[in-house]
């Protein structure tokens, strides 16, 4: 079964065809993404109209490129997926719009996947992939969850993020220290200079007793840090971009710090899972997930204990339309998902829990 697959929930527009091959683990055939970076930039991060807009200018001829790529036509799909959720309504709108069009016009099923369940299950995507039962960290923008999962749609959260999700620790600490649109990326690039101990930052939630999230507090200690170092006033506002009037060596130092808080946290989280499940396997998804310090650090961990750690591809961690197609293809596998599943309603979903679907 070929199964088409079409993500568009936030600032990528990914198209993907995965086709399933039996018992095995499905086979990515070609897929093709664009990202909106450039476009936002200007306005310091995603403006939701302008997603939509661009989505729907982007879709299709990234569809065409998948079947070039594929050396197939629309007509041999067999099925199509689409992202129903969480993310920006307009921009799951698009979407769930074209696929099930699209569907309509072949006579195809037309499937709506979950954002996180396509994450969750992206690393089996990559040429090591996992085995059942595991320990999941997501790390995608706005969510940070740890999920005990035992299968296809088998998921069991056991501790999210409270507040703000690491992804937005990231990036509300970048734009502190005046960094662009995507701070995370840039923050991360700019730690690679710094030192990591410099500023004593909090660890929010590390002695909590359980495995749930908060980053919120980091961000505000980030801001207060920077007030400090400028000799503005505590209660003040910060105006933008005055922090790139501090020395770079400075803003390197306290960029690492904040990176080593964030990994910190999500290392001690993710161990103490491992521990309580007694599971001996952990697969860390999302665009977090390629954070190069939390990767090196989470192996190091892993190492110690005897425990397999599994990646998606770094090209796959942000959203893509293969990872909506190899949930929908691993979903028909498991015999979650038939033809009988089938939508034609555009009805998306930009708040839904995964452990709900």
């Amino acid at each position: 079964m070929r199964i088409l697959g079409i993500e568009s929930s936030c600032d990528e527009t990914g198209v993907a065809l995965v086709e399933t091959t039996g018992a095995t683990v499905p086979v990515l055939r070609a897929h093709a993404l664009h990202s909106q970076i450039a476009m936002h930039q200007a306005y310091g991060g995603v403006v939701p109209e302008l997603a939509s807009r661009d989505h729907i200018r982007r879709v299709l001829p990234l569809s065409d490129e998948v079947f070039a790529q594929a050396g197939c036509r629309v007509t041999d799909v067999d099925a199509i997926a689409f992202t129903r959720g969480p993310g920006l309504a307009g921009a799951l709108l698009v979407g769930a719009g074209v696929a099930v069009s699209l569907a309509a016009a072949l006579g195809k099923p037309a499937w709506g996947v979950h954002h996180l369940e396509g994450h969750l299950l992206s690393p089996f995507l990559s040429a090591d992939p996992p085995a059942f039962p595991f320990v999941a960290l997501l790390v995608s923008g706005g969510h940070t969850q740890l999920m005990r999962v035992n299968g296809v749609g088998s998921y069991e959260l056991l501790g999210e993020t409270i507040d703000d999700a690491a992804g937005e620790a990231f990036d509300k600490s970048a734009k502190l220290l005046g960094l662009p649109y995507p701070g995370g990326p840039h923050l991360a690039r700019l730690a690679e200079q710094g030192n990591p101990q410099a500023f004593a930052l909090p660890r929010p939630l590390l002695n909590s007793g359980d495995l749930d999230f908060s980053f919120a507090g980091l961000k505000t200690a980030v801001l207060t840090q920077v007030k400090r170092l400028l000799g503005l006033e505590l209660s003040g506002v910060l105006a933008p971009d005055l922090a790139l009037t501090l020395p770079e060596a400075v803003r390197a130092d306290l960029a690492a710090s904040a990176q080593a808080a964030i990994v910190d946290v999500l290392v001690r989280k993710s161990m103490t899972a491992l521990a309580r499940t007694a599971l001996k396997r952990i697969v860390v998804a999302g665009g977090v997930g390629a954070n190069k310090v939390l990767r090196a650090q989470l192996d190091a961990a892993c190492r110690q204990r005897g425990i397999r750690v599994h990646y998606p591809e770094l090209h796959l961690c942000t959203d893509n339309g293969a990872m909506i197609a190899m949930a929908a293809a691993m979903r028909v596998q498991a015999g979650l998902l038939t033809p009988a599943h089938s939508t034609a309603s555009f009805e998306v979903k930009p708040r839904w829990p995964l452990d709900l679907i």
